[in-house]
Order: structure tokens, then C-alpha cells, then sequence
């Protein structure tokens, strides 16, 4: 709303620059005595007369082109502006999506897990039971059975957490199940042309503007040195039955003096000028370098995600499921519990790379408007 109100103001601004001011309504006296026994009688003098007339003042052209310029700038600048916030919105709702899914997905990897603490508990019991195990030993499922849940409970608020985020942002169509997650090794914008369109990205848009502000100041400052012209004319009632008179009057400005005076301004405007290029090239290379650390932060995840999925998470169940069988058959529970433990570690690191992974893929998918993934 705030962007489409300053939008709007730019639109007004635009139309109105670069018109000519309002003329002037002028009323007055003229050539009244003020000395003198007929002093302050308007029929005294025959050249006393009731003036009324209208000035308008003639900004140079260039002044006004230079005003039309700025208005445009500005227009140019809100739009942009619009922009960059509508994008960063999409973003924003591609992230509080994809900290859902990564919720859900931590929530279902635990899940998957109570089934052998639950087979671990009843073999700790039947051991005991068989006289082959002990107290300890039963305890000690036990309490990791309890831990997996306190485990799910905060994944389960882990979720509820991410669905009121996402609410936020798309209302009634966050109670819709979630559609499957895009692939999040791929982007849609290939990463050479990301680098390649910098000046296109949502944080870089309004530099532009910028710049065609401070061209526009340029502009404004050495346009002063153009002499305003005005214009004027008048209509005289003289007193005692005399003929009335009408005046026409021209004026113009002089700038003799520009030295401390336009000289100044231009050379202040130019240097403001200078400053916002510098300023625009500044970010230009710190949003280079941010894309680039992107870059090389999503392509690591990419290979940690799945190395994660393909190695590390089949290899730390396969080490519970041995260790439990094992168990079973008469081993000791402690290995069962360091591999019970490193497989929940796992997983909930597996979870967080992908939250991790998949803000990194919105950040990079979402940088140039109009060319994103929905």
C-alpha cells in the first residue's frame, strides 16, 4: 500500500513539473502625492491612478526540463522500489514455505525412528525377563525411547512454529498441504547469468533512479545560470475623469554575480553526482560478492544434502539396526545407544542442512523479478 501511495505521489509530481507557476493577481496605487497640502488625495496628480494586473513569471526551458527530469526520476525510483518489495515478499513467502517443509521433514525422519525404540525397549525387557540382561539396561531404553519424544514434541512445535510464519504470508492457502518441493539442486536462473545481471537484481533496482536524480540535480544547478524571464500587464484608473493607461512590463534575472552563487551550486551538485555513481558502484561489487557467497554456500549444501541422504544417513541406521540385533542376540546395549544417538544426530542435521539448502535456493531463485520459480 505504502509503495502504490508513493507511486502515486511520483505520478502527480510528474504531471505537475516542468509547468509554469501560477500567475500573479497585482492590485496597488500609482504616482499617489504623499508631500505637500494635497498630500494622500488621489485626484491631485493627474498620473494617480487604481492599478490591477496580472504577472506571470517564464521559468527557463531548461529549468523546467530539468524539473520534468527529477519528477521522472522519481517516478522511475517508486516503481523500482515497488518492485524490489513485491520480490522481496515472494522470497520471504518462499522461505517461511521451504522452513515448513524442512520442519515436516525433520518431524517425519524422527518419526520413522520409534519403531526400533520401541523394538529396543520390549528386547530390553524380555532380556531381563530371560535373566540374560538387567535393570540398567531396560532403564536406559527407556529413557532413550523418552528422548526420542521429547525430540518429535520439539520437531512437532518446530512445525506449528513455520506453519504460522507461512500464514503470514499466504493466508487461507497455507491450510492446503504442501505440493512436493522443487529441485532444489537446480536453479531457474543459471548461475553465469546471475553474476552476469547484477544491475537487474530486487536490492539494485532503484540505483538508476539514483543516478537519473543526481543527473537531474546537474541539470536543475546549471539551468540557473538560463535568466527566468516575466511578464506583465496592468490596467490604470486614473482620478478625476482623466484617460485610464495600461502598462506592459518584461523583467528578467541576471545571474552577473555566479561565482558564490550557480558556480557553487553546479560544482556541489556534481560532486553529489560523482558520489552516488561511486555509491552505485560500491554495491554493485558488495552484491556481486554476496551472490557469489551464495553461490558457493547453496552448491556446498547441494553436495552436503546429498551426501547426507545417499551416505551418512543409511550408514548411521544401518549401525543402529546392527548394533540392535546384536543386542538382541546377547551383545552389550551400550553400542546400540552410541549408534541410537548418532543416527538422531544425523537426521536432525540432515533436516537443518535442507532448511538451510533450500533458503539458499529462494535467495538465489528469487533475485531477478519476473524470471523466478512460483
Amino acid at each position: 500500500m505504502a509503495d502504490t501511495d508513493r507511486i502515486q505521489a511520483a505520478q502527480d509530481d510528474a504531471v505537475r513539473a516542468g509547468r509554469l507557476p501560477d500567475p500573479e493577481l497585482q492590485v496597488g496605487m500609482q504616482n499617489l502625492t504623499v508631500t505637500g497640502p494635497e498630500a494622500f488625495v488621489p485626484a491631485a496628480d493627474s498620473m494617480t491612478m487604481q492599478t490591477i494586473g496580472v504577472m506571470q513569471q517564464l521559468p527557463s526551458r531548461a529549468a523546467r526540463d530539468a524539473e520534468r527530469a527529477a519528477a521522472g526520476a522519481n517516478l522511475t525510483a517508486a516503481s523500482a522500489r515497488q518492485v524490489a518489495t513485491a520480490q522481496d515478499v515472494r522470497q520471504a513467502a518462499a522461505e517461511a514455505w521451504v522452513a515448513l517443509w524442512a520442519a515436516q521433514r525433520k518431524l517425519e525422519l524422527l518419526d520413522e525412528l520409534k519403531g526400533e525404540a520401541d523394538t529396543a525397549v520390549l528386547a530390553s525387557k524380555a532380556r531381563l525377563a530371560g535373566g540374560t540382561g538387567n535393570a540398567a539396561d531396560a532403564l536406559a531404553t527407556r529413557a532413550e525411547r523418552t528422548e526420542l519424544d521429547n525430540q518429535i514434541a520439539a520437531a512437532q512445535a518446530g512445525v506449528v512454529a513455520a506453519s504460522a510464519n507461512l500464514a503470514r504470508w499466504l493466508g487461507a492457502a497455507n491450510e492446503r498441504s504442501l505440493a512436493p518441493p522443487p529441485d532444489f539442486s537446480e536453479l531457474p536462473i543459471p548461475p553465469a547469468m546471475l553474476l552476469e545481471r547484477i544491475d537487474q537484481q530486487a536490492p539494485m533496482l532503484d540505483w538508476t533512479a539514483r543516478e537519473s536524480k543526481a543527473d537531474a540535480a546537474v541539470d536543475a544547478a546549471r539551468a540557473s545560470k538560463h535568466p527566468d524571464w516575466s511578464v506583465g500587464v496592468s490596467y490604470g484608473r486614473r482620478f478625476g475623469g482623466r484617460d485610464d493607461m495600461i502598462s506592459l512590463n518584461f523583467g528578467v534575472k541576471l545571474p552577473i554575480f555566479p561565482g558564490n552563487r550557480q558556480d557553487r551550486d553546479i560544482s556541489a551538485r556534481y560532486a553529489e553526482r560523482d558520489a552516488v555513481h561511486a555509491a552505485h558502484e560500491d554495491a554493485r561489487r558488495a552484491q556481486r560478492a554476496a551472490v557469489q557467497g551464495l553461490l558457493a554456500e547453496w552448491r556446498s549444501l547441494t553436495t552436503q544434502a546429498h551426501r547426507d541422504r545417499d551416505e551418512l544417513l543409511p550408514l548411521a541406521h544401518d549401525r543402529a539396526h546392527v548394533a540392535l540385533a546384536a543386542y538382541r542376540g546377547g551383545a552389550s546395549l551400550q553400542p546400540w545407544l552410541e549408534a541410537r544417538r548418532a543416527e538422531i544426530r544425523t537426521r536432525i542435521d540432515y533436516a537443518d542442512a535442507l532448511a538451510a539448502w533450500g533458503r539458499d535456493w529462494a535467495a538465489l531463485a528469487y533475485l531477478i523479478p519476473k524470471e523466478t520459480t512460483p
